[in-house]
């Protein structure tokens, strides 16, 4: 995980399943590919082995969830260790759905895959609640992904009520169910979840109605997914180009060329148009702009007048100046605004080794690495309760919790509400190369 990012493309819905394990997040993934169409026929013989007698005929007893469990290791244990990413379409849009291990240990991989995605499908397995009680209590796996998916920023999250068929398609038992992940939702400040029952193995509610829940009238998963909007989330406006190589081409005068390689975080960079890099603060006009071609290079005898976000680019200068891998190309109005020293920002801890504000470790913020120590965790956050403690002095492995942090110099970061791309960082170990927590800025002091 290089750098949390988060990268809409027209037309196309990027999604995440998580939750605890054995909640059914890969069966339901094969589930929507199976019924989609999206499974070629020679999958569909080598996956025909399955331990599951309540998969119906028609479904050639397939195991669904090895459509998504590639690793050896995956398939011998059956869980899901690494984040699979699968593909296909309907006649409305086109999708790209990360299936994410459930497990605690592999929480680093939810955090890669669910910083990539637009919507979170959060599935609960009915059949492990407890409701015979007048509150149902949830699993902490559970709590520990829906608080990530809100340090994450995602506006888009459903809940997959699961196995409900185990429970005689109880509607009780649903409603029961949905309350409480209501009440999460709220506790965490979570935009309010669209709550599904389904049943992920026989297919119910997932691309198709069921009749088993003739008490439910809202629509199927997919349908969903396909209604969704989501080219409003937050990327920013302003103009974030991170440098991230400089080629150079030594010839005669003529055809000497310097050119600043990277991606279009947000806003838009024209011809001509007065920039300034950061963090040195100098000024400099775009001379030319060069978009790849997303095969080979550049090709620097078409250029363009405008790149926008999301495009890999080249770019020359008019004037000659010092600019490296790890700077901002920003407008030039409010531009010295960016920079800062000091940070608070939320962060998932993902190493064994608990954080130490006694040690540095390396910022990597777009391009970008700077030498950083935790000058102060603020606080964490308890997953049974969801409260938050104060006056703590260690977070662990899996934990998330809230510092501030001292940086080596100033970079030039965005608030993660205001922009996803410039407004999340990485932790590194500098011994072992580890990366040890993901952030998000809140505050720049």
């Amino acid at each position: 995980m290089e750098q949390l990012h988060n990268k809409n493309t027209h037309g196309v819905v990027r999604f995440i399943t998580c939750g605890s394990v054995d909640d059914g997040k890969s069966t339901l993934i094969g589930r929507l590919l199976y019924d989609t169409k999206a499974v070629l026929t020679d999958q569909i013989q080598a996956l025909s082995k399955t331990k599951h007698s309540r998969v119906t005929a028609s479904d050639a007893a397939i195991d669904l969830a090895l459509l998504t469990d590639g690793l050896e290791a995956e398939r011998e244990q059956g869980i899901t260790i690494d984040v699979a990413y699968r593909y296909f379409s309907t006649v409305k849009r086109k999708f790209i759905v990360a299936d994410a291990p459930g497990h605690e240990q592999y929480t680093r991989n939810m955090v890669t895959g669910a910083s990539q995605a637009d919507v979170a499908i959060l599935l609960v397995d009915a059949t492990r609640l407890d409701t015979s009680t007048a509150s149902i209590s949830l699993l902490a796996q559970t709590k520990r992904h829906a608080a990530i998916v809100k340090m994450l920023g995602l506006k888009h999250i459903a809940v997959a009520v699961n196995k409900i068929d185990l429970l005689n398609f109880d509607k009780e038992v649903f409603k029961k169910i949905q309350n409480e992940i209501l009440n999460l939702a709220k506790t965490l400040k979570l935009p309010t979840p669209k709550v599904f029952p389904v049943s992920a193995l026989l297919g119910d509610n997932i691309v198709s109605p069921s009749k088993n829940f003739n008490w439910y009238e809202g629509p199927t998963l997919l349908e969903w997914l396909e209604g969704l909007d989501v080219t409003s989330e937050k990327s920013g406006s302003q103009l974030r180009f991170p440098v991230q190589y400089v080629a150079r081409q030594d010839g005669s005068a003529a055809e000497d060329f310097r050119g600043y390689l990277g991606r279009v975080e947000s806003g838009e960079i024209r011809q001509g148009e007065s920039v300034t890099i950061l963090p040195a603060g100098s000024s400099a006009t775009v001379a030319e702009i060069y978009i790849s071609n997303g095969v080979d290079s550049f090709s620097q005898n078409q250029s363009v007048d405008i790149a926008k976000a999301g495009d890999v680019i080249a770019m020359t200068f008019v004037e000659d100046v010092d600019v490296s891998r790890g700077d901002m190309v920003v407008a030039q109005d409010k531009a010295s605004d960016l920079l800062t020293k000091q940070l608070i920002a939320d962060i998932c801890w993902l190493d064994q080794d608990a954080l130490s504000t006694s040690r540095k470790y390396i910022l990597r913020h777009t391009t970008n690495t700077v030498f950083a120590k935790v000058k102060n965790i603020i606080q964490i956050l308890d997953i049974e309760t969801l409260s938050q403690a104060v006056e703590v002095d260690l977070l662990g492995v899996n934990m998330i919790g809230q510092v501030e942090l001292a940086l080596q110099k100033p970079i030039a970061a965005d608030l993660f509400d205001e922009s996803l791309a410039t407004g999340s960082f990485v932790l590194i170990d500098e011994a072992t190369n580890h990366t040890v927590a993901a952030g998000m800025i809140r505050e720049a002091l």
